[in-house]
């Protein structure tokens, strides 16, 4: 099992705390990954972490599908993958209709379906088989939509794909786990309690049988995000990770279509999911916060004195030998806590 280092996106302010990455790098970490919301992009940290690292793979956990066009993500990942020498990871997903139709004023349309469209255009720009067409349900290439002058040119990208670039995608619905199985190298979830891939092994299923071309579980990483925050007191250490569950469980999205919602409530917390919601959408986000189980924190991350990390980190290996867990993906701040991980896997 490898480990990643997640960056994330900023706050009202973009650092690099390029310290932590580089020692993640001398630890040998495998990856580090930047996000993207409505603040900083995804794209422009990825390469400020690339040209100040040698060895540690950098990928986007994620590009928003629809605030780039598919060409322009394989450009993308191909300048910078040749630029890096190969260790570039390009990580998409659809985000949310209120960040989709709200900042970037598209329709979010079907994102399933966009997603695996998206997935297939870039692979064929990768391949340069040929020159790009594309006939789908979000993606017409060339263009012949309405306003257009029916001038596009099937085109091949001038800049060949040397390196391999793989291509992970952020799913948690059984649609979407299905989907990134079929077309995609591997995927996150945003949570994972490494006892119950249960709910993901039906979907991972049916999606590797769905690609036809003989793939299998080796083929496709799992890579789910966990928080690690080290603290003698086991309260301190979950109150810093409930804000964030309370926030994608009871606000990222509308009350009846929250994707976060519904895989809490997947996970056995069905009648916590629906109290953090209408906590959350009321105002009362410390009360949502403080709603979040204990039970739950504890099956998703890694919080509490040193001891107790590395008793629960036991779970976590067993699930990577079973072939569940391929990466841990770390939401770390902490030197030691990074230097413990560290310790206890690599």
């Amino acid at each position: 099992m490898k480990l990643g280092f997640l960056f994330g996106y900023s706050g009202s302010k973009i650092s690099m705390p390029m310290d932590i990455i580089k020692r993640a790098e001398a630890l040998g970490y495998d990856s580090v990954w930047t996000a993207e919301a409505y603040g900083s992009d995804a794209v422009t940290p990825a390469a400020w972490i690339l040209a100040q690292t040698e060895r540690i793979k950098v990928g986007t956990a994620i590009m928003q599908v629809p605030s780039r066009t598919p060409a322009m993500a394989a450009m993308t990942s191909m300048t910078l993958a040749q630029l890096s020498g190969g260790r570039f990871i390009l990580g998409v997903g659809a985000s949310g209709p209120q960040v989709i139709e709200g900042w970037h004023g598209t329709p979010y349309g079907k994102p399933v379906t966009r997603v695996r469209e998206y997935i297939e255009i870039v692979k064929k720009i990768f391949a340069r088989e040929g020159v790009l067409t594309y006939e789908g349900d979000q993606y017409k290439i060339p263009c012949l939509a309405e306003g257009s002058t029916g001038l596009g040119k099937p085109l091949k990208s001038i800049l060949h794909c040397t390196e391999d670039i793989p291509i992970y995608t952020a799913s948690i619905t059984p649609a979407g786990v299905a989907m990134a199985a079929s077309v995609a190298d591997g995927f996150f979830p945003v949570w994972m309690d490494p006892d119950q891939f249960d709910i993901f092994a039906e979907p991972v299923e049916r999606g590797l049988a769905r690609a036809g071309n003989g793939k299998t579980h080796s083929d496709f990483a799992i890579a789910p995000f966990v928080t690690v925050f080290m603290d003698d007191d086991i309260n301190r250490a979950r109150a810093m990770v409930k804000g964030g569950m309370a926030l994608y469980i009871g606000g990222m999205g509308a009350r009846n279509k929250n994707f976060y919602n519904d895989y809490a409530k997947r996970l056995g917390f069905e009648e916590a999911a629906v109290k953090i919601q209408d906590l959350y959408l009321s105002g009362k986000r410390d009360e949502a916060a403080h709603a979040v189980p204990d039970e739950l924190v504890d099956a998703c991350h890694l919080v509490g004195p040193k001891e107790r990390i590395r008793d629960r980190m036991s779970r976590w290996i067993e699930a990577g030998k079973k072939g569940h867990v391929d990466s841990m993906l770390l939401a770390v701040r902490q030197p030691e806590a990074l230097e413990l991980m560290a310790e206890i896997v690599l």
